[in-house]
C-alpha cells in the first residue's frame, strides 16, 4: 500500500508540474505581446493586463517550487509529511494576485488624474482577441487539473486566468468603444479591472485560509466510509468520524463504532485491522484510531431506559444525534453522546438542560453525557 501511495504522489506532483510549466509559457508569450501592444497603443488597461500575466507566471512558478518541497519526506519534526505546503503556496499565489490589483488600481487612478490618448491598431486588436481565447482555454485546463488533484494552487491559478480573459474582453470591448466613438474609458476600465483583480485576491486568501483552519470534511466521503464501516458485521453505528487533512493526497481519520458488550479484546482487534485496512485500500484514508462504544445485549429494562432519554434529549430542536448509550445497571451509571447543532446560540446551555432533565427522570444513576461537535455528515 505503501508503494501505491508513493506512485500516486509522484504521478499526483508530475502532473502539477507540467501544468504549471504550460502557464509559465502561455502567460509569459501573453505578457510580452500584451506589454507590446500596451505600449505601442499608449492603452493602460493592456499594459495592466499584460502586468496581470507575469504575475500569473509567477504564481505558477511558486505552484511548481511548493510542489517540490511538498515531496519531502517525513522526518522526527514533521512525522506526517510536508504535503501542506501546498496550502502556503496557494496563499502565496493570492497574495500576488491581491498585490497586483492594488498596483493596477494605482496606475489607473493616475492615468484618470492624468488622461492620455490610446491609439489602438488591427494588430494590437487581433493579439488581445487571441489573449482571450489563450486564457479561456488555460483556465478551464488548469482549473480542471486542479480539481481533480486536489491543488489549490492550480484552482487558484485556473480561477484567475478564467478572470483574465474577462479582462482581456473588457480591454477590447474599452478599444472598440474608442475607436468607434472617440470617447476613451481605458483608465476607467483600468480600475474596474483592477478592483475585479483585488477581490479575486482578496477571495483566494479566504478560501485558503479556511483550509488551513480545518474545514468540514466532505460530505460524500465522510457518508461513504460510515457505509462501508457500517457493513461489518456487529457494528451497529458509526459515528464521530473526524477527517484530518494533511495535505490533499494525505488523509487521516479516527472514529467511534458501536458493538456488541460480549466481544472479546481478540474480536474487537480483527474488526478494527479489518476496517482499517478496508478504508484505506478504497478511500486512501488512513484510520488511525477507532473508539469502542458498548452495547446492551443482555439488559433488559437498558431499551426501556433508551427509549425514554432518547425521546427526551431528541425533544430539543437543537440536538442531531444521540448516540452511544450503554446502561450499567450494576454501577448505577448511564453514558451517553449528545450532537447538538452549530447553528444553537448557546450549545453549552442547551447541553447543561439536556443533563438536567435526564437527571430528574433518573435521579439516582451517575450520568456520564458528552456534547459531540456536529464534524461529519
Amino acid at each position: 500500500m505503501a508503494q501505491n501511495t508513493a506512485n500516486f504522489v509522484e504521478a499526483r506532483n508530475s502532473r502539477i508540474i507540467r501544468t504549471s510549466l504550460l502557464g509559465i509559457l502561455a502567460n509569459v508569450a501573453l505578457a510580452v505581446f500584451k506589454a507590446m501592444v500596451g505600449f505601442l497603443t499608449n492603452s493602460i488597461a493592456i499594459v495592466l493586463d499584460a502586468v496581470n500575466n507575469l504575475s500569473d507566471a509567477l504564481s505558477s512558478v511558486i505552484t511548481i517550487i511548493g510542489t517540490k518541497l511538498a515531496e519531502k519526506k517525513p522526518d522526527k519534526k514533521h512525522p506526517l509529511g510536508y504535503g501542506r505546503i501546498e496550502y502556503l503556496t496557494a496563499m502565496i499565489i493570492a497574495v500576488i494576485v491581491l498585490y497586483a490589483g492594488v498596483m493596477s488600481l494605482d496606475e489607473s487612478v493616475k492615468k484618470i488624474l492624468h488622461p492620455e490618448k490610446a491609439a489602438y491598431t488591427t494588430v494590437s486588436l487581433i493579439i488581445i482577441v487571441v489573449a482571450i481565447g489563450v486564457k479561456i482555454l488555460l483556465g478551464r485546463h488548469v482549473k480542471k487539473v486542479g480539481t481533480e488533484l486536489k491543488s489549490g494552487s492550480l484552482i487558484n491559478s485556473g480561477q484567475d486566468a478564467m478572470l483574465d480573459a474577462v479582462i482581456s474582453a473588457s480591454t477590447l470591448a474599452a478599444a472598440v468603444i474608442y475607436i468607434a466613438t472617440g470617447v476613451g474609458i481605458e483608465a476607467w476600465l483600468g480600475a474596474v479591472i483592477a478592483c475585479v483583480i483585488i477581490k479575486a485576491g482578496i477571495d483566494m486568501l479566504r478560501d485558503t485560509f479556511s483550509q488551513i483552519l480545518g474545514e468540514r470534511s466532505d460530505p460524500e466521503l465522510s457518508r461513504a466510509i460510515k457505509r462501508t464501516i457500517n457493513s461489518y458485521d456487529g457494528v451497529n453505528g458509526t459515528y464521530d468520524l473526524i477527517l484530518h487533512n494533511y495535505g490533499p493526497d494525505t488523509l487521516l481519520a479516527s472514529v467511534h463504532i458501536e458493538i456488541p458488550d460480549t466481544w472479546t479484546a481478540h474480536q474487537i482487534d480483527e474488526l478494527t485491522r479489518a476496517i482499517q485496512r478496508k478504508i484505506y485500500q478504497e478511500y486512501g484514508v488512513v484510520m488511525t484510531a477507532i473508539g469502542i462504544y458498548s452495547m446492551n445485549t443482555h439488559d433488559d429494562q437498558a431499551a426501556e431506559v433508551e427509549t425514554n432519554i432518547t425521546r427526551i434529549v431528541m425533544s430539543h430542536d437543537s440536538v442531531l444525534q444521540m448516540h452511544g448509550f450503554y446502561f450499567d445497571q450494576g454501577d448505577r451509571r448511564i453514558s451517553f453522546d449528545v450532537v447538538i447543532d452549530f447553528a444553537c446560540e448557546d450549545r453549552k446551555g442547551e447541553y447543561d438542560k439536556i443533563v438536567q432533565e435526564v437527571h430528574e427522570a433518573y435521579p439516582d444513576y451517575e450520568l456520564v453525557i458528552a456534547m459531540d461537535a456536529d464534524t461529519s455528515d
